[in-house]
């Protein structure tokens, strides 16, 4: 039997949604018997890979970096799962939303320095002018919402994805 090519990609988010996964304990031996996990923080793979099962991403898409790779996520995955309200609403991403990009960053870098004062121009993604939800930018095929979404909803949605069924999730999941 062909194991699924799993994947997990990490946006604009806290990295909440990649821990309540792991929480799901020993439901992952369970998951590493049907799945190869192919890319996400917790591996080492540097380059999305060609082709991807299931991709469960994480996070708002808020910068010209993120956008590129979701465009690529969603160009070689056949299942995307937008996993938490960030990735499903641009939750508290999108908080920064009202404030112009260039002021945002002269807050940050200029108004909210101790030492050299000024907006990098290394180092810090071109920040699109709003965060927005993966939806907006790219075909979502499941959204799990949560903040994060608690780790035994996160097993039945990877179980039955596994098990190549799509998740029934009404009554069994919530924002916040």
């Amino acid at each position: 039997m062909n194991k699924l090519r799993l994947a997990t990609v990490w946006l604009d988010g806290c990295s909440g949604c990649h821990m309540s996964l792991l929480d799901i304990d020993e439901a992952l031996m369970g998951v590493a018997m049907k799945a190869d996990l192919v890319y996400g923080p917790l591996v080492d793979a540097q380059e999305f890979p060609k082709t991807v099962d299931v991709t469960l991403v994480e996070g708002a898409v808020s910068s010209q970096e993120d956008l590129e790779k979701i465009q690529l996520v969603r160009q070689r995955t056949k299942l995307l799962v937008a996993l938490g309200d960030c990735a499903v609403t641009s939750n508290v991403p999108a908080m920064r939303n009202p404030v112009p990009v260039k002021k945002l960053l002269e807050r940050i870098y200029v108004e909210g320095a101790d030492v050299h004062p000024g907006v990098p121009s290394n180092g810090v993604p071109k920040l699109l002018k709003a965060a927005v939800p993966l939806q907006d930018v790219v075909r979502v095929d499941l959204h799990v919402p949560g903040c994060p979404p608690p780790a035994g909803t996160i097993a039945f949605v990877v179980g039955e994805l596994l098990e190549g069924r799509m998740p029934e999730l009404s009554g069994k999941v919530r924002f916040g």
